[in-house]
Formats: structure tokens, C-alpha cells, sequence
């Protein structure tokens, strides 16, 4: 197994380079120049051309033929991308356009709040999901069956900014239960530690600091949450249904056993390689989903600030945020792949 996690590491280099590229390319094709929104659209043409030279979008896309035709070979391989390229083989992100600080530094500070609201909604999917589809699968065609199923597809079908406006207009206009956005209230503190600020107040013994960032962060994980529970509740259903057809099943049914052992000492362990695999695509999907959904409810991670920079055409943090995700998502597959053996012995990867 030692090999073929070296492997799959190895594998990641070229991946990451390949989204290095698709991230660069489609970004110079949005319309706009980043000068013009940093200056805005009266500056003038000398102001454009001196920050355009000073963070080098003067410069070539990829390569300089004009250089090469000239003989020089320096000047050839002197474009965005290459240097863009030297400064990530040297972990360096980039500075922000806009802010002039480095996207590394700003990433640090956000994405634990990113992070931290992913967790949760993953926790939220899974305890809905999972007891939902084994519920199903156990009662198929009955009452249990039709509620589920019309529940999940009503949270498939339900747009995240759909769903987070009506929850603030409940729960924060109307019944004025919880707060609309941020991370906490003004006047409370946590001390921080991981910058995981529920899990921060329980490692401070912060108990009032914990209920108020429980209270900020509750609905925009719901929200998030409704799309991968759906998603989860309909994939454990449709994998127990084949499991429970099985032959060693009906063998253990009828050998006595309390029903609760043969769903999930037997079913539920056969039937959960797929979906492990849909957990591992949706808990990478909640960082990418987690940008609407932070922009909805103000919440000050990652999502939100690449989004203002998608805006503001400022293009160190799309492509530092973006490269973070698709790593964490080869990450999370890798994972994924690792459980495999775990679950079902039978599966090696000598």
C-alpha cells in the first residue's frame, strides 16, 4: 500500500500543473482588465500602463514569440504564467492586486472559517443522510420510503441562495432566532487556537463563546448541508436495496438475527463503498458550493473573498484559492481510495 500512496502523491504534481494551466487560461478569457477595475474606469491611460507593468500583466500570456523571434531567450520565457509558475515551486501564491498583500497570508486567516463550515455541514449531511437512506432502503415502498425520497428531491432540487435567503427571513427577520451572517457577535471573544472557533471555545472552556458561534454558523451549514444530504440519503438507499437482495441476507435474516444486526453489521458495511465514494465528491463539492453560500450569509472565509475577487478581476487569490481546492480534492480522493481496503478486505492495492 506504502507504493501505491507514493504513487498517487507522485500523481498529484502533474494534476495540480495541468489545473495551474486550465486556471490561467480561462481567467485571461473573462472580459476585463484588472488595471481598470483596480483604478477604476476613468483612470488614465498612463495610470493602466504603470500597474499593468507593475504586477506584469503587460507580459505575455505563456510565451513571448516577439522575444524569441529577437534571439532572446530570457525575454521568451519571461510571461505571466512562467512567473506565476516559479513563484508557486517557491510556495508562493502571489500578492493580492487590490490589497498588496500576499494571498498566502489572507488564505491563513480565511479558510479556517471555510474550512469550519464545511466540517459541519458534512457532519449535518451524514447524520440526515445516512439513517435516512438505511431507513428507506429498510421500508421500501412504504410511507418512510415516499417521505424520504420526496424529501431528497426536494433538497437536490432547491437552489443554496434560494435557501439561504428564506432561511434569514425566517430565522433572523421573522423570529429573530439566530444572526444573519459573521462568525460571532460583536463583544465576544475566543481565544484561538486552530481558528476553528467551536472548536477553540471548547479547548478554552468557553461555553457562552461556543452557543454564539454555534448560533452564526447553524444556517449557513444547513444550507450548505441540504444538497450532500440528499445526495447521500438517495445513494445509501439505492446501495442497501442491492445489498438486502443478497443471498447472505436473507441467510442471516433467517439464522434469527435482530433486524438492527443484519442492516448494519452486514448490509450497511457491504453497501457503503459507493457511498464513501459520494461523500469524498461532496465534501470536496462543499468547499466550491461553500462560495455562494458565504457570500449569502456574509460569512468571512474563502468563499466570499474569492468572489469579490472573481469580481474585482484580481487574479492571484482565484488562482491561489482555486489550486487549494483542487488539491484538497485529490486529497480527499486519495482518501477515499485508502478506505476501500479498509471496508471491503478483499480489495488490495499491492
Amino acid at each position: 500500500m506504502g507504493r501505491y500512496i507514493l504513487r498517487r502523491l507522485i500523481s498529484v504534481i502533474p494534476t495540480l500543473i495541468g489545473v495551474t494551466l486550465v486556471i490561467f487560461l480561462f481567467q485571461r478569457l473573462i472580459p476585463g482588465d484588472p488595471a481598470v477595475a483596480m483604478l477604476g474606469e476613468h483612470a488614465t491611460e498612463e495610470n493602466v500602463a504603470r500597474i499593468r507593468e507593475q504586477f506584469g500583466l503587460n507580459r505575455p500570456a505563456f510565451l513571448d514569440r516577439d522575444a524569441l523571434a529577437e534571439g532572446d531567450l530570457t525575454g521568451f520565457f519571461d510571461s505571466q504564467y512562467i512567473r506565476y509558475f516559479r513563484r508557486l515551486v517557491h510556495l508562493d501564491l502571489g500578492d493580492s492586486i487590490h490589497r498588496r498583500i500576499p494571498v498566502a497570508e489572507t488564505l491563513k486567516e480565511r479558510f479556517p472559517a471555510t474550512l469550519e463550515l464545511s466540517l459541519l455541514s458534512m457532519f449535518f449531511a451524514l447524520i440526515i443522510g445516512i439513517p435516512a437512506g438505511i431507513a428507506s432502503a429498510s421500508r421500501r415502498n412504504s410511507t418512510v420510503d415516499g417521505v424520504t425520497m420526496v424529501g431528497s428531491l426536494i433538497g437536490v432540487s432547491m437552489p443554496i441562495f434560494w435557501l439561504g435567503i428564506m432561511f434569514i427571513m425566517l430565522f433572523s427577520v421573522f423570529l429573530k432566532w439566530l444572526p444573519s451572517g459573521a462568525r460571532l457577535s460583536t463583544g465576544v471573544e475566543i481565544q484561538t487556537i486552530t481558528n476553528l472557533l467551536l472548536l477553540d471555545s471548547l479547548l478554552t472552556g468557553n461555553f457562552a463563546g461556543f452557543v454564539d458561534a454555534l448560533k452564526h454558523i447553524i444556517m449557513p451549514a444547513v444550507a450548505l448541508a441540504t444538497i450532500p444530504a440528499a445526495i447521500i440519503t438517495r445513494m445509501t438507499r439505492s446501495s442497501m436495496l442491492d445489498v438486502l437482495q443478497e443471498d447472505y441476507i436473507r441467510t442471516a435474516s433467517a439464522k434469527g438475527l435482530a433486524e438492527r444486526v443484519v442492516l448494519f453489521r452486514h448490509a450497511l458495511k457491504n453497501a457503503f463503498l459507493p457511498v464513501i465514494t459520494i461523500i469524498g465528491i461532496q465534501a470536496g463539492t462543499l468547499l466550491a458550493g461553500a462560495v455562494l453560500t458565504e457570500t449569502i450569509f456574509s460569512w468571512p472565509g474563502i468563499g466570499k473573498w474569492v468572489y469579490d475577487a472573481i469580481l474585482g478581476r484580481d487574479y492571484p487569490i482565484v488562482q491561489g484559492v482555486t489550486l487549494l481546492i483542487a488539491l484538497i480534492f485529490l486529497l480527499v480522493n486519495l482518501a477515499v481510495d485508502l478506505s476501500y481496503a479498509i471496508l471491503d478486505p478483499r480489495i488490495t492495492y499491492d
